[in-house]
């Protein structure tokens, strides 16, 4: 299939997506009291800080996009009957969002502020808790015979993104060559790739898939999911701001140590000294400066580019394992390859 069709084909996936998904978040977050409806509209993009309505869409949609697309793959009507289970798993990834931005003291997000810089830390945590609250009764009140097993799917999945965060956390208390590769590659298929891999099990399980088919879903989100993980890293050091939202380089300034700099970090290289010596300091924009360029001499960024493109090929052969006729998985494999070729 050509790129641009790919593109085409997965930007139209995420804006059917978006409409049969945004009613029933809106809905849920309706459900909430008053002043936690606010924090949730603007985070959501609906609304803006005084509660004025802002027209914007709730984000890229691309958890409830494969709920859907794997459904649909699997079995006829999966789609129609998976849409509370979608909304179920976008509710999980904005309550990650709500507290990595306070984790990371992230200032802006979409180009706006971060909720928590807005109304304070305290009610982005807590409507963050409210929001994974909404996500496991939407699942719960739901009557279709797969509900039960997602919702044990769903749950399980929060405690190993909990992990991750926490492992990643843990990464900026240890020395710049201190983590190895191994231990956050683990640390990102935690803490990214288990919901990709949840979204497209449940979507499985809603087709009415056995346990090979739903196993192989999970596989094929998780591998997918560490490849765009490795996307983001990238676009975390090299990413335009006028399209990503956010200050170029701010994942180097905070230190976090992301794949294309732990990769580098391990290299051995003359850059991957200069790197170490640069995570051991404060960095302001300079430094930023000189960091991206050691990744980059140090191979960092041809590393990331090259496993992103493996961890992707691994993706479609488990996909394989549970529609052994690709082309009744178009839809999926042109949203993997759509947001693993992105450039925000």
């Amino acid at each position: 299939m050509p790129e641009a069709m790919e593109g085409h084909e997965a930007v139209e996936l995420l804006e059917r997506t978006r409409t049969v998904v945004d009613p029933q978040l809106r809905a849920a977050v309706a459900s909430l009291p008053g002043s936690m409806r606010r924090v949730a509209g603007y985070h959501f993009g609906w609304e803006r800080a005084d509660g004025a309505p802002a027209g914007a869409h709730a984000g890229k949609a691309i958890r409830p996009a494969l709920v859907l697309a794997t459904a649909a793959a699997l079995g006829v009507g999966g789609a129609e009957s998976a849409v509370r289970a979608a909304t179920a798993v976008e509710l999980v990834h904005t309550f990650t969002l709500l507290h990595d931005d306070v984790i990371d003291q992230d200032a802006t997000r979409h180009h706006r502020p971060t909720a928590w810089t807005v109304f304070g830390t305290a009610d982005a945590i807590v409507v963050g808790d409210a929001l994974l609250a909404l996500a496991l009764r939407l699942i719960a009140d739901d009557p279709h015979p797969a509900a039960t097993a997602a919702s044990a799917r769903l749950t399980d999945c929060v405690i190993e993104l909990c992990a991750g965060q926490q492992a990643d956390c843990a990464f900026e208390r240890r020395g710049p060559q201190d983590v190895s590769l191994d231990e956050c590659l683990s640390m990102a298929m935690a803490k990214t790739g288990a919901l990709l891999g949840c979204a497209c099990a449940i979507g499985a399980l809603y087709a009415g898939a056995g346990d090979e088919e739903v196993a192989a879903m999970d596989a094929f989100g998780r591998e997918a999911g560490l490849a765009f993980q490795l996307i983001d890293d990238l676009i975390g050091i090299w990413g335009d701001t006028g399209h990503t939202g956010k200050p170029a380089g701010a994942d180097l300034a905070a230190h976090k140590k992301s794949l294309p700099v732990v990769a580098a970090l391990g290299s051995g290289t003359p850059a991957a000294a200069e790197l170490a010596e640069l995570y051991r300091g404060p960095m302001g924009a300079e430094e930023v400066g000189r960091a991206a360029d050691a990744v980059d001499r140090a191979g960092g960024r041809d590393w990331a580019q090259i496993h992103a493109a493996d961890r992707m090929a691994r993706a479609v052969d488990h996909l394989a394992r549970a529609v052994p006729d690709l082309t009744a998985a178009g839809e999926l494999l042109a949203l993997a390859e759509f947001v693993t070729r992105r450039d925000r």
